[in-house]
């Protein structure tokens, strides 16, 4: 059984499934829908709850999120059942390296960011999600201060920059694209996963005492595979 646990962003399911294989980590990965982004602060009460159900099981907890705008209220439930996040504000940092993206930031802070994920589900995550498909008087006010679409490519591929092209050309904005591949993001994850666990006896407080009722525990993604696409995403919008 595994001893550590990654409670992962839907948006990353891809490229955590690829860092997973190549690095033959024995670890279980648990999904988050990538459409709470819509709303932080469901994504603060998702992984409390869920974190508070792995805690038991696992010696150590990764979670796979920047601060993803939680405004620093995830921290304290980390520190609350002894967790740790990826370092970074977004996934866009990450891939982009940080160095990198400060550069983007400074040089032109309206730039709207896509990456593969984004680029796959924009239909569904920001033009129904955000009700432009019912409302699309709504596009020219939350778009208006952006400048250009910069799109971190993490895998080359020709039907995603068409998709990219199409994106940018419903925002009326250029299109910038940069090959980055997973950034500093497999660095990052790594540091968390490989560094040794964290000793029981810190641990001990945050475990259920005897009689307590607990949550019927979640299955790992990759035992439910056969039955639920990978964190929900990507069902036959993927090109």
């Amino acid at each position: 059984m595994s001893t550590t646990a990654l409670v992962i962003c839907g948006a990353l399911g891809r490229e955590v499934k690829d860092i997973v294989d190549r690095r033959g980590w024995d670890v279980d990965v648990y999904g988050v829908s990538a459409l709470l982004h819509l709303y932080p602060s469901r994504i603060v009460d998702e992984l409390r709850a869920k974190l508070h159900d792995l805690r038991p099981r696992y010696e150590k907890l990764v979670v796979v999120y920047g601060d993803c705008g939680m405004a620093g209220k995830l921290e304290p439930i980390l520190e609350e059942v002894g967790a740790a996040r990826l370092r970074g504000p977004h996934c866009y940092e990450m891939f982009a390296g940080e160095q990198r993206f400060a550069e983007v930031s400074e040089r032109r802070p309206g730039t709207f960011f896509l990456t593969d994920w984004l680029v796959r589900n924009f239909d569904r995550a920001v033009v129904r999600g955000l009700g432009l498909d019912r409302h699309p008087e709504l596009k020219s006010m939350l778009f208006a201060n952006y400048e250009a679409v910069l799109y971190l490519r993490q895998v080359p591929n020709p039907m995603l920059a068409e998709k990219a092209r199409g994106i940018a050309e419903y925002l009326g904005l250029p299109l910038e694209m940069q090959d980055v591949g997973l950034g500093e993001f497999e660095e990052r994850l790594a540091a968390l996963v490989e560094s040794p666990s964290p000793p029981l006896r810190r641990l001990r407080r945050h475990l259920p005492m005897h009689g307590e009722d607990k949550a019927p525990p979640a299955l790992p993604l990759r035992r439910l595979r056969r039955h639920l696409p990978m964190n929900g995403e990507d069902k036959a919008t993927s090109p």
